[in-house]
């Protein structure tokens, strides 16, 4: 996304994601969960509207916690849809709460999402590439198009392109050994 590089820097919504996030790897449950969410509700909209937003979702879905968010019923469901600090759009509120419940899941059968994540990295003896990542993707999950598993797996640094290579963001992450630059070794 080397536009991206170009536009994010020194932006006070942007950059801050471009330079500390974008592309960084995580294994934190609860972060994971978040960037998906994230990705899923920018279907549509701009990634500042969403970036705006983030602290509503936040709170909204009770900073992450995938088991208070997969736990949540039809009163959590209204109130989600009625809370203007979010993207109220069913679907996507829907495919939330039905995710955290498939990541709960995640826990007994890989033992957890960053493994699970993990395990599919190979595909039929190669790096699993996007087209096989967004069918694996859309049996598993809620939601999850082409363009969202794609950025989501980008901005977890499963999949290279989200900083060109002399952006000083791109020299960071290179550090961390993100999974798509260990795949290519």
């Amino acid at each position: 996304m080397s536009g991206y590089c170009d536009i994010a820097p020194g932006h006070p919504v942007h950059g801050p994601y471009h330079d500390h996030e974008y592309g960084v790897p995580t294994r934190d449950e609860a972060a994971l969960f978040e960037r998906l969410v994230l990705e899923i509700n920018q279907a549509g909209l701009s990634w500042e509207t969403i970036l705006k937003k983030r602290d509503g979702f936040r709170r909204a879905y009770d900073g992450f916690e995938v088991n208070r968010v997969a736990a949540y019923g039809d009163d959590d469901r209204a109130r989600l849809l009625a809370d203007a600090g979010i993207i109220r759009n069913r679907l996507k509120v829907n495919a939330a709460i039905h995710n955290a419940q498939v990541i709960r899941g995640l826990r007994d059968s890989h033992g957890g999402f960053a493994e699970w994540l993990d395990a599919h990295v190979i595909h039929d003896g190669q790096p699993r590439d996007k087209t096989a990542w967004v069918k694996l993707f859309g049996k598993t999950f809620r939601f999850t198009g082409g363009e969202i598993v794609g950025e989501f797996l980008m901005s977890l640094g499963y999949l290279p392109g989200a900083h060109r290579e002399d952006c000083p963001a791109h020299a960071r992450i290179a550090q961390l050994r993100p999974v798509w630059m260990r795949l290519r070794d």
